[in-house]
């Protein structure tokens, strides 16, 4: 038998070619006010070539999203990437557009995040690793906030600011568990005023929403400015701006807020850019890098954190909001693998057929349709394909799909790489083609915020109510006293299971969603609403990636992917 080459291996074999050739694919002039070359495989657009393509016609939009995430792997990253490959393998031009890999997960569970098989962005390992430095960016000017707040204080607190209501906390690109909840400022009356204080994942900081939802660097000031970093003693708040922190903030990310752009294994443009979590943060790459793939192509094609109910909802809800943005097709990736783990199967057993596990677990993807379809938006479903996959299955699934008019094509894109998606990207050009786009939100701005999360728990999560506090419910009403009521909503929750509980898969109704914290993003314009037992902070496995990563007698990186 024929020896799988594994997906790190594969992207070393790649043959890359030079950023200015993959430049002058899409027109993009090789100039010096126009990019500023990261290596030889790496550019970082500047902010003066992006203000020359506002004028341009904008290409279609192409969502990805995905079933209910399991053990047994959906492959939304590969299929996007697939996806671009095989739209241009038929001739339309094409751009994916990806948010960059957190080294949390990298060392944690996922071991990466750049695709596999044939359908990668490159070069991987540095993609994975620290790329351009953006992430490192982003955690700096977001604890340098943290600094001047805790400086502020020890210089006489000119603002008056209650150190037990300050709301912002510091941020590490790792999952720490034992930093979640810290005392500082110890050791003394040199070293401050002792408080208790927090670490976030960076993937989880209001300066990575905002990145990602500026448009530029002018918006991206003015949102840092208003950051709120906590309340005085008779709860006025105090942001960010009354600390003068938002032009060093801004000087640290003006460099990360340019795009990357690099290449997939067949050569063609990938935008790497931004990228918060989608079971904690709202889960796209940044508008900016969307934009600019919609100037410089005619089909873009960009993917939401985890499934569905997460990903899409906040890219439909808050991306599409603030930024215009809206999706000619939505892609819902699903493999037979673990759409039979929500038919109850173990992880162990996914390998023999097994159609009626299989037709318990369609549930799932039958509700992840029904949702997309309250948006108004057009779905094609993509089967990423696994040898295991049986004809009988595949027609299952494809022959269910029919039911509700809605085509799936057989994906085969880890092993071909774009001549696997032919069939994917025809079906999905030719609902573009069609589709007049309808979109529309799924609740409006004017409704209260209780009214907004029931909206998200019972239409999407398919929640009998919501469960919270009183304290809960002052601290909504407060901050729609404060101006904010227009806000939408970021759910923070398990990616498990469209409930909080994420033992329960398929499709579960007349679930609870209880909150258990709410925090205003006045900066990024949202808020996140945390349910559940999930955690801004993740802690690492019992058995983390990091157990087999190392470097080989070569020199070579092993066991990231």
């Amino acid at each position: 038998m024929k020896q799988v080459k594994s997906d790190i291996e594969i992207a070393r074999s790649a043959k890359m070619k030079p950023i200015q050739n993959i430049l002058d694919g899409i027109n993009v002039p090789d100039k010096p006010e126009v990019y500023s070359p990261m290596g030889r495989y790496i550019a970082k657009i500047k902010p003066e070539y992006l203000e020359t393509l506002k004028d341009k016609k904008s290409g279609k939009l192409i969502l990805v999203t995905a079933i209910t995430p399991t053990p047994a792997g959906e492959g939304k990253t590969t299929t996007s990437v697939g996806l671009c490959d095989g739209l241009n393998k038929i001739g339309k031009k094409s751009i994916v557009c990806l948010r960059e890999p957190s080294l949390g997960p990298s060392f944690g569970m996922k071991g990466g995040a750049a695709g596999g098989g044939y359908a990668q962005v490159v070069p991987m390992e540095q993609i994975n690793l620290h790329f351009t430095g953006d992430f490192h960016a982003i955690t700096s000017a977001h604890n340098l906030l943290s600094a001047l707040i805790d400086n502020h204080i020890y210089w006489g607190n000119k603002l008056n600011i209650d150190v037990r209501r300050i709301v912002w906390k510091r941020v590490m690109d790792m999952n720490d568990r034992s930093l979640r909840s810290i005392n500082i400022n110890l050791g003394g009356i040199a070293n401050g005023y002792p408080r208790e204080e927090g670490f976030d994942i960076t993937v989880a900081s209001e300066i990575m929403a905002i990145f990602c939802l500026s448009n530029d660097l002018v918006d991206l000031e003015t949102r840092i400015g208003n950051i709120t970093i906590g309340y005085t003693k008779d709860k006025k708040p105090i942001y960010a701006k009354d600390l003068n922190a938002q032009g060093p903030m801004t000087v640290l990310l003006k460099d990360a807020i340019r795009p990357n752009i690099t290449q997939t294994l067949e050569n063609n443009p990938a935008i790497i850019h931004g990228g918060p979590f989608a079971n904690i943060a709202h889960g796209c790459n940044s508008v900016i890098a969307t934009k600019t793939g919609l100037k410089l192509s005619d089909y873009v094609v960009t993917e939401a954190g985890f499934g569905a109910d997460l990903g899409a909802e906040k890219f439909l809800d808050i991306k599409c909001r603030k930024s215009g943005l809206k999706p000619d097709c939505v892609v819902i990736v699903a493999t037979i693998r673990a759409l039979k783990m929500h038919g109850g199967v173990s992880k162990e057993n996914l390998k023999k057929e097994n159609v009626d596990a299989l037709k318990k677990g369609l549930v799932n993807l039958e509700r992840h349709i029904n949702n997309v379809k309250k948006f108004n938006l057009p779905v094609a479903v993509a089967i990423n394909h696994f040898i295991t996959d049986t004809d009988k299955e595949v027609n299952t699934l494809i022959d269910f799909c029919d039911k509700f008019k809605v085509k799936a094509s057989l994906c085969t894109h880890w092993s071909n790489g774009g001549e696997g998606t032919k069939e994917l990207a025809k079906n999905v050009v030719e609902i573009c083609d069609k589709n007049k786009n309808q979109f529309k939100f799924l609740y409006e701005d004017k409704i209260t915020l209780f009214k907004k999360i029931e909206t998200i728990a019972k239409e999407i999560y398919h929640a009998s109510e919501v469960v919270a506090d009183t304290k809960i419910r002052d601290q909504l009403k407060d901050i729609e006293a404060k101006g904010y009521g227009n806000l939408p909503i970021c759910v923070a929750k398990t990616q498990y299971s469209f409930s909080t509980d994420p033992s329960l898969k398929g499709a579960p109704s007349g679930h609870v969603l209880p909150i258990r914290e709410v925090r205003l993003s006045s900066g990024a314009e949202f808020v996140v609403v945390i349910c559940g037992a999930i955690m801004t902070m993740p802690g690492l496995p019992k058995v983390p990636a990091a157990d087999s990563i190392k470097l080989n007698k070569k020199g070579e990186i092993e066991g990231l992917f």
